[in-house]
């Protein structure tokens, strides 16, 4: 029960960014970017590789098979944000997404324990 609830912990880091794909106007609100920004539209693609984490999490509850590809798509993820997140000075308004990431970093070592080590 416990590894399920860390995989839809996991997927619930990934759904707000993942919704901009079925609502740009979420891009709006999470990044502070206007649609007339070139920008906007790297950013909604971007929200369908949130979308590929999310889906991948969310089948990683129901389905063992996936969990290792699973680990290792959110983990470049999560980790990959957040060591350019410090690199780049730690950007006040990132700051939030940030705070998610690491919150997630628990429960993201804990289904990479059950993945591979066990």
């Amino acid at each position: 029960m416990m590894l399920k609830i860390a995989w839809l912990v996991l997927a619930a880091v990934h759904a707000t960014p993942a919704l901009a794909f079925f609502r740009p106007a979420t891009l709006t609100t999470l990044y502070r970017l206007d649609n007339s920004n070139p920008l906007f539209l790297l950013m909604h693609h971007r929200a369908a590789l949130f979308l590929a984490v999310f889906a991948l999490c969310l089948w990683s509850v129901f389905d063992s098979q996936p969990r290792r590809a699973a680990v290792v798509l959110t983990a470049i993820s999560m980790l990959s944000f957040l060591a350019l997140y410090f690199q780049y000075g730690s950007p006040k308004p990132l700051k939030t997404i940030a705070l998610v990431d690491l919150a997630g970093l628990p429960f993201l070592c804990f289904v990479a324990w059950k993945a591979f080590l066990r």
